[in-house]
C-alpha cells in the first residue's frame, strides 16, 4: 500500500513561469523510469504558482526520489527561474484511492 508522499510548492519568477510549466511537463518521463515513485502528479495553481504530489512505498523510495533526476533539475533552475527554493515537505498518507 502506498503509505508516503511528498508535496512540493514551486515559485517561478513571472517572466520563467512557462520555462518551469516545461520543465515539469518534461519531468514526467524521468518520473515514469523511478521504479519507487508510485503515482506522480504536476500541477499549476496560478500564473506563477506550481506543484509537485507523489507517493512511494517506502522511505527508501522517497528518499532515492528525492535524490533523483528531477529534484536535480529542480535545484537548478532554482536560481535561475524560482523566485525562491522549492518548499518539499514530506507527507504520510491517511487514505488512498488508485484506480
Amino acid at each position: 500500500m502506498t503509505k508516503l508522499g511528498l508535496l512540493a510548492r514551486i515559485e517561478a519568477k513571472p517572466e520563467y513561469a512557462e520555462k518551469v510549466e516545461g520543465l515539469l511537463r518534461d519531468a514526467l518521463e524521468l518520473a515514469r523510469q523511478e521504479d519507487h515513485t508510485v503515482t506522480w502528479f504536476a500541477f499549476r495553481q496560478g500564473d506563477t504558482t506550481f506543484g509537485v504530489f507523489d507517493t512511494f512505498e517506502d522511505e527508501k523510495g522517497r528518499q532515492g526520489h528525492l535524490q533523483g533526476r528531477i529534484a536535480a533539475a529542480l535545484m537548478e533552475a532554482a536560481g535561475t527561474m524560482l523566485s525562491e527554493a522549492p518548499d518539499i515537505r514530506p507527507v504520510d498518507l491517511l487514505a488512498v484511492k488508485l484506480p
